[in-house]
């Protein structure tokens, strides 16, 4: 009993000599500690709206409740299962593409031994991240329109192909386009996080490597990559969490009437079914079902890692 009190009253010293010097600095989290507790908790409450009738004008006290009713509407709803399937597939796709794409670049970029020329890669890398997706939609359909693309008349005057691809306006074309517009959006955000990575891998061990006559890429393999590991399995596990996500914004941007098959994701329903046609009991319980197996797949990921040996998430 007596360390526990001896340890509590350390804490508290400590804690209090902690604020006592950088209190300047407790008060700045202040800010984006209220922001994220009213936008990701303040609004929970709100949740009870899937079990009810939702009306706006009558607000929860008026609305009636009907238990899991709008969840059985949901799952029986053909255009919900469609939805559900694209955003599935979509996602894993996505994961299977971009995930490893940061990895490769950081590799690449750690090997670089001209600093300038790395700096100015890792910017027009970054760059990308930094854009909203209605910039890259306007861009990506200018470059590839069928007629009047710029991709679409290279390869037309390189004689390569005899008319335009429809690389946004046919569903498969529409598929690889939407999913390796992504890569490049993205690829550069994600290869900041693994050379950060890499920077806490021990010097030594590449001096010990190149002593025994490690070359480069054997050096990369066993030792960069291993070194890595944890971020790895951290950032696979994050995003498995948003397998059952969708991006509203780059489905907008992207969407049209020849790629509505593919296009029609979660995103999309929530807004036409729900918020557009003002049942919003329906678009809280799509929301929460999302949230609630993406917290499952987060669960699961991080069990399978620690059974691996691996640290995990949680």
């Amino acid at each position: 009993m007596m360390e526990n009190k001896g340890t509590k009253y350390k804490f508290k010293d400590r804690m209090k000599i902690a604020v006592k010097r950088d209190w300047q600095l407790y008060i700045m989290l202040l800010l984006p500690l209220l922001l994220v507790f009213i936008f990701n908790y303040a609004a929970y409450p709100g949740l009870r709206m899937v079990f009810m009738d939702y009306k706006p004008a009558k607000g929860y006290d008026g609305s009636e409740w009907v238990g899991f009713e709008t969840f059985q509407k949901i799952f029986k709803d053909v255009d919900f299962r469609r939805s559900l399937r694209n955003s599935i597939v979509f996602n894993l796709l996505d994961l299977l593409v971009s995930f490893p794409v940061p990895i490769v670049l950081a590799l690449i970029l750690n090997e670089i031994r001209f600093p300038r020329f790395k700096k100015v890669t890792q910017t027009i890398l970054y760059l990308p991240h930094f854009l909203s997706w209605v910039i890259i939609g306007s861009v990506a359909y200018a470059i590839f329109r069928p007629n009047s693309g710029v991709v679409n008349i290279v390869l037309q005057n390189m004689g390569l192909i005899d008319q335009g691809i429809p690389f946004l306006t046919e569903k498969w074309h529409w598929a690889v386009s939407y999913l390796l517009i992504n890569v490049w959006q993205g690829m550069g955000w994600g290869t900041i996080i693994y050379l950060a990575a890499i920077t806490s891998v021990d010097g030594e061990l590449y001096e010990a490597a190149m002593i025994d006559g490690a070359g480069r890429w054997k050096r990369m393999w066993h030792i960069t990559l291993p070194g890595i590991k944890g971020t790895i399995v951290t950032l696979l596990i994050m995003n498995l969490g948003r397998v059952m996500g969708s991006n509203f914004e780059r489905l907008d941007v992207f969407g049209n009437t020849q790629v509505r098959e593919f296009q029609y994701q979660l995103a999309i329903y929530i807004y036409e079914k729900g918020l557009g046609g003002g049942r919003f009991s329906m678009s809280t319980a799509v929301g929460l079902f999302q949230s609630l197996v993406g917290l499952m797949l987060v669960l699961l990921a991080d069990k399978t890692a620690k059974k691996l040996g691996e640290d995990g998430l949680i």
